[in-house]
């Protein structure tokens, strides 16, 4: 009997966040309501998350508006943002940085396998890494796992890859 599996990850197209960020620079240019302010965008350092700057807290909302909306339209998972970072102020000016949520840690991992072993007791489970493997001698078991987990409203962005 044959045995199927796929790795769940934790993980964003850095080409498609490109393509976001991108885009929402053009949009903050052509806005007529940011026009004479310091509102923009940047990459964080080595381009892994935004830092938005503007005139206040409204202005950095609506700039990280602007980036979900990018996000969405590009069926990009909107989690992948971690806006937990507090606001600093400074100049007159506010800059919030938001670095981008990457990798399953130990705990995320063993949630996910929880989740799985309760719901399907058949199904094995393997954390590998920054990897959950969930492996099954039926495909339809495991479209019933990935069913499930995107059904979850989990708190970091998933994505399965690696189908064997």
């Amino acid at each position: 009997m044959a045995t199927f599996s796929f790795d769940i990850v934790s993980e964003y197209d850095r080409a498609e966040m490109n393509n976001v960020f991108e885009q929402s620079r053009r949009e903050i240019e052509q806005r007529y309501d940011f026009k004479g302010t310091p509102a923009d965008i940047e990459w964080l350092d080595g381009k892994n998350g935004l830092k938005i700057t503007g005139n206040g807290e409204w202005q950095v909302d609506a700039i990280t508006d602007i980036v979900r909306k990018k996000l969405a339209a590009r069926g990009q998972n909107q989690k992948v943002l971690d806006v937990s970072v507090p606001i600093s102020e400074s100049n007159l000016k506010v800059t919030k940085d938001i670095p981008f949520k990457e990798g399953l840690g130990q705990d995320k991992a063993k949630q996910l396998t929880k989740l799985i072993r309760d719901t399907f007791p058949k199904i094995k489970t393997q954390i590998q890494g920054d990897a959950v493997r969930v492996m099954s001698g039926s495909k339809d078991d495991l479209q019933a796992v990935m069913q499930l987990l995107k059904g979850q409203d989990l708190d970091f962005p998933i994505s399965f890859n690696n189908f064997r």
